[in-house]
């Protein structure tokens, strides 16, 4: 496994502290209390503010510094909806654009997939399932549109992750992923397309699994 840096280690900490309300919207995310309370220096806190910033989680605001963002369940909805078909469009340009060794790839990142999900481990199944994603998006060879979904997709990435922590959600993640990875390899566009749509949008009972599932998280975290 790829040894992640301290900022990042943080930013996932606070990440996750964000989503699950231990740090409402409108909190003030002071360096130095967040540093000793960690145990770390202030240089990963900082560093991983920047990157909480490009997400849209947290707000760089002049003389007040880093605040947490207030994203509502409504403007979460509509951008996992824009999120499904933007990964729609990349699935039914990879089916038909991909090459061999991007199709070798995505069949290695499906297999580490496995791994991770046989050994439960949610955090490491999450990055390899992101790494899945990502292959998707260059495997359509439209650079404008892989860049659009990159972004959408790192601005939703604490959300994602921890829908993998809600009930059985991995396994069927995992299986999903199958579904998707033998359309693409059998160049079936439109059945990637709908695969792709189907396993990213999230509405009906699991929106309503990941938003009730936010507050009651913040206890395995605190």
């Amino acid at each position: 496994m790829e040894k992640r840096t301290r900022s990042e280690q943080m930013s996932d900490r606070i990440e996750e502290r964000i989503v699950t309300g231990i740090y409402p919207p409108g909190m003030r995310l002071d360096e130095v209390e967040l540093a000793a309370g960690f145990g770390v220096s202030r240089t990963p806190i900082r560093e991983a503010l920047i990157q909480l910033s490009s997400t849209g989680l947290v707000e760089i605001r002049p003389r007040r510094g880093a605040i947490v963002a207030d994203i509502g369940p409504q403007q979460l909805w509509e951008m996992f909806e824009v999120m499904a078909e933007l990964e729609a469009m990349c699935g039914r340009l990879a089916a038909r654009r991909i090459s061999k060794e991007e199709q070798t790839a995505l069949v290695a990142a499906h297999e580490a997939c496995e791994a991770a999900r046989d050994r439960k481990d949610a955090d490491e199944y999450y990055r390899l399932n992101e790494q899945f994603h990502h292959l998707i998006y260059a495997a359509s060879h439209n650079s404008f549109l892989q860049a659009q979904a990159a972004a959408l997709h790192r601005r939703l990435k604490p959300y994602r992750r921890l829908q993998l922590r809600v009930r059985d959600r991995m396994n069927s993640s995992f299986s999903e992923h199958a579904g998707i990875l033998d359309a693409i390899l059998s160049e079936k566009g439109e059945l990637a397309a709908e695969r792709l749509r189907d396993h990213v949008v999230v509405q009906g009972q699991r929106f309503a699994d990941l938003v009730s599932s936010l507050p009651l998280l913040n206890q395995a975290i605190r």
